[in-house]
């Protein structure tokens, strides 16, 4: 499989899963939910469209998709371990620069995620 292929379509889906993520967390957290939670709820939206589009479309393998429940468990995992990350980056800028500008990281932290996540499940999720 090409590398610029897969590279392409997780960058494009990955700005959706992005816009769906920072959306529902500026959205939460603007109601008053505290960042840490916020940035939970917004991940695990972007989580659930982004397993789905990469395996259906990203990794998938002679028109054949590369999703299922093994994967999904891989999935989860690390997902669990960047969304940890994330979340600690993210209320470390809300608790020392303020919500709004934890509202502006949001988006530089996920993108530097993101570089590591397409390496970690090109190897390991969805091989």
């Amino acid at each position: 499989m090409s590398l610029l292929r897969q590279g392409s379509s997780y960058l494009v889906i990955g700005l959706i899963q992005l816009a769906l993520d920072w959306a529902v967390f500026v959205a939460a957290t603007a109601l008053g939910m505290p960042a840490a939670p916020g940035n939970l709820l917004g991940r695990v939206s972007g989580m659930l469209l982004g397993f789905w589009l990469n395996g259906r479309y990203t990794f998938a393998r002679d028109g054949e998709h590369r999703l299922g429940w093994p994967r999904f468990v891989r999935f989860l995992l690390l997902w669990g371990v960047l969304t940890a990350i994330s979340t600690l980056l993210v209320t470390l800028a809300a608790e020392h620069l303020g919500l709004r500008y934890a509202w502006l990281a949001k988006p530089l932290v996920e993108g530097g995620l993101a570089a590591v996540s397409f390496l970690l499940m090109r190897t390991l999720i969805f091989r």
